[in-house]
């Protein structure tokens, strides 16, 4: 599995951290920025996480700014996406087994390491069930197309 990462400054702590804990679970992934936490603009890196995951290029994406919130509404824009802010373990399973989320957003300031760490842990173990929830996803992305015409 590859995991794209990517945050804006106030998530950029918290993404170093993950980087740590995904190298020491031997765990591959892409870091698509930011560098630093010189102020930018967290749409760019929520686009290019979610791009990467959408073509393939990584399997799941996770993704950080201050709050989570709008880096996930930013990787929520790209068609095929479905990014689950997530503040705790049961969220982050239940967005896997349920919703198939293919994008964790967390808070650099909502969330310590520790338990982000468990949440990121929580997600990339979690499965998607598929059966009536397979219907209810499959109804998101029937939403989704009748926007993107």
């Amino acid at each position: 599995m590859k995991i794209a990462l990517g945050s804006d400054h106030g998530g950029y702590e918290l993404k170093e951290y993950i980087k740590e804990h995904l190298e020491n679970k031997g765990i591959d992934f892409v870091d698509y920025g930011t560098g630093s936490t010189e102020s930018v603009d967290y749409p760019e890196y929520g686009y290019k996480v979610a791009k990467a995951v959408k073509d393939g290029e990584c399997d799941r994406g996770i993704i950080c700014c201050g709050t989570g919130i709008g880096i996930s509404i930013s990787a929520n824009k790209v068609p095929g996406i479905r990014c689950a802010l997530c503040s705790d373990s049961y969220s982050a399973r239940m967005s896997r087994e349920h919703n198939n989320a293919n994008v964790l957003a967390l808070g650099g300031r909502v969330v310590g390491k520790d338990l982000a760490f468990e949440i990121v842990d929580t997600w990339l173990k979690a499965e998607f069930q598929g059966g009536r929830h397979e219907r209810r996803v499959n109804k998101i992305s029937d939403i989704e197309k009748e926007f993107t015409k």
